[in-house]
């Protein structure tokens, strides 16, 4: 799972999340900032409607939670997910040169950039966020 820095900052660039059954998520709020939760048909569900999505609770929680928007949450991208969305660009994981990491190569306008870091989710995430941001300039 990544960091919530490396999410938030994700979100912040433009990632768009449509919440699917596995997902994780955090709700921002200082009462709950340390949990995590999971999008599942049995507890935690998206339901879409014209003024947005919500996160409906199925009332399986200990605690009383109805539902929440998708803005009041803070999705987690899983590893195989921030692969998926680096597409075309992804070329190669492989551990770094002295074992304690990981580096994701990917090309970006031509040039290969590698992005490397402990946890290889991480590394696909900031090679992920510098896509985004090269695609908002």
């Amino acid at each position: 799972m990544i960091s919530t820095e490396l999410a938030t900052k994700l979100r912040d660039a433009g990632l768009v999340w449509n919440p699917a059954d596995g997902d994780q998520f955090r709700i921002e709020a200082p009462e709950l900032a340390g949990d995590v939760f999971t999008v599942s048909t049995m507890t935690i569900e998206a339901h879409d409607f014209p003024t947005g999505t919500i996160l409906g609770f199925n009332g399986t929680t200990e605690w009383a939670l109805d539902s929440i928007a998708i803005e009041d949450a803070l999705w987690l991208p899983r590893e195989d997910q921030l692969r998926t969305l680096l597409r075309s660009t992804f070329r190669a994981l492989r551990r770094t040169g002295d074992g304690d990491g990981y580096e994701v190569e990917v090309e970006l306008l031509g040039e290969p950039r590698v992005f490397a870091d402990p946890e290889p989710a991480e590394a696909y995430g900031r090679a992920l966020l510098a896509l985004i941001e090269l695609a908002h300039r």
